[in-house]
C-alpha cells in the first residue's frame, strides 16, 4: 500500500472508530470538512502542516499517518515535492512515548507548526545547513551540530533562509496521559 492510500485509510478508520462525522472531525482538527473528505477519498494529499493539525486534533502521533506498522523501510511524506520532507526514523513507540523524524527543509521554505498536545517536548538537532526557529515569538538560529529543546505545545516555526536544503532531526516526546 502506498503512503497516500495508507494515510487516507488511517484517517478514515480513526475518525470512524471515534464515531465522528466529517463535520465533527473538522471542528476537532481545524481542517475543513471538504479537505478531510478529499484526504479520506485519496483525492488530495495534505501539506505537512495540515497533517500535523489532524494528528494534533485527534491527539495521535504524527507518524501514525505516515509509518505503516508493517513497513519494511521508512517512508517519506513528500506530497507533490513539498518544501518539507519528513521521514520517520523511529515511528511512534508506545512504551517510550516518542517518535523521531529526519526532516529536509527546502531553500527558502518555512513551516509553521500548530501546538502539539499539552506536555509535548520537542528536540531539534541540525544535521546539515542552517535552521531558524521561532519559539515564543523569538527567532533562534541553529547551524549543523547544534540542537534545541523546547515545549512543543506552543506554536513554533521552522525556516530555512539558506540557498541550500537544511536537514535536521526532530524527536518528539509525548507526556504520559494522566
Amino acid at each position: 500500500m502506498d503512503i497516500a492510500t495508507y494515510l487516507a485509510a488511517t484517517l478514515k478508520a480513526l475518525r470512524q472508530s471515534r464515531g465522528l462525522s466529517l463535520t465533527q472531525a473538522a471542528e476537532l482538527t481545524g481542517v475543513s470538512k471538504a479537505m478531510l473528505g478529499q484526504i479520506e477519498r485519496n483525492e488530495s494529499s495534505p501539506t505537512v502542516a495540515t497533517l500535523w493539525k489532524i494528528a494534533t486534533g485527534f491527539n495521535v502521533p504524527f507518524s501514525r499517518f505516515i509509518a505503516p506498522p508493517q513497513a519494511s523501510a521508512p517512508q517519506q511524506y513528500d506530497p507533490d515535492k513539498q518544501a518539507m520532507v519528513i521521514t520517520p526514523l523511529f515511528p511512534w513507540d508506545e512504551a517510550l512515548r516518542f517518535e523521531l523524524f529526519a526532516i529536509t527543509l527546502a531553500p527558502g521554505a518555512e513551516s509553521e507548526s500548530t501546538p502539539h498536545e499539552a506536555g509535548v517536548i520537542e528536540h531539534v538537532v541540525v544535521i546539515e545547513g542552517e535552521l531558524e526557529m521561532r519559539i515564543q515569538g523569538r527567532w533562534q538560529r541553529l547551524v549543523a551540530g547544534e540542537g534545541l529543546r523546547f515545549r512543543g505545545d506552543q506554536p513554533h516555526v521552522y525556516r530555512n533562509a539558506c540557498a541550500r536544503p537544511t536537514r535536521f532531526h526532530s524527536l518528539i516526546h509525548y507526556a504520559k496521559p494522566e
